[in-house]
């Protein structure tokens, strides 16, 4: 079983002569453990098939599958709280620290306050951000997109979805965002994300591209036009 599965998924903006189609009839299988890169120019519908992806959208027709179960069923909650959407920073936020904005977050959902400190500087460890004490307007483009990444990583998600993280960074920041990514998906977590370079390729168990809402590579890496990167051990 795939941890996810979209099943002929299709979106529109708008209606009648004037909708526009975001995705079309987009079918894809990643597994535990896959990272799956996505590239496409703007409009392409790329953003809106990670949003769907991460359940932040609901398809119009199809349906999308984690773990076999379909996440936009009623009392779906707990199934798609096993995904994180890594999103930018509130601009409300700018003013906070990193470790009260992170801890916040936590404990929102349930988190044990006597556990706080220890899981939020773990997570921050985990990315390599030393930043715990820094205003969020403090930050760095490489340090919020780590800040970004920790947030998620306090959900214990299955599968990881973030939109253009290596955007506007030089290029070893970049790289090193890859690895870390490349990191997380040897540890188990599915990983997708989308990027502006087909550079950015590179490491990734699944090279994905998308076009007027039209998914290529989307088969299994075994039978998939795009041939994995990472190389089988």
């Amino acid at each position: 079983m795939s941890l996810l599965e979209l099943r002929h998924v299709s979106k529109r903006y708008g209606r009648g002569t004037s909708a526009k189609v975001a995705l079309s009839d987009v079918c894809l299988e990643l597994e535990a453990g896959e990272l799956a890169a996505l590239w496409g120019t703007r409009r392409s519908g790329r953003s809106t098939f990670l949003r769907i992806a991460a359940g932040i959208e609901r398809p119009d027709e199809g349906a999308v599958l984690l773990e076999g179960e379909d996440i936009g069923r009623p009392g779906a909650e707990s199934l798609c709280a096993k995904i994180a959407y890594c999103h930018a920073l509130e601009r409300r936020s700018q003013r906070a620290r990193v470790f009260d904005l992170l801890a916040q977050g936590a404990l929102s959902r349930g988190a044990e306050a006597s556990a706080i400190t220890r899981l939020l500087h773990g997570a921050l460890e985990r990315v390599g951000a030393d930043c715990a004490g820094a205003r969020v307007e403090e930050l760095d483009g490489a340090q919020e997109v780590r800040v970004r990444i920790a947030r998620a990583l306090l959900r214990r998600p299955r599968l990881l979805v973030i939109d253009e993280p290596t955007l506007g960074l030089p290029m070893g920041e970049r790289e090193e965002i890859i690895a870390l990514l490349s990191s997380l998906a040897a540890e188990g977590i599915t990983v997708l994300h989308s990027t502006d370079s087909e550079t950015f390729f590179l490491g990734a168990d699944r090279a994905l591209t998308i076009d007027r809402g039209v998914l290529r590579g989307e088969r299994r890496p075994a039978l998939a036009e795009v041939i994995p990167l990472r190389r089988s051990a």
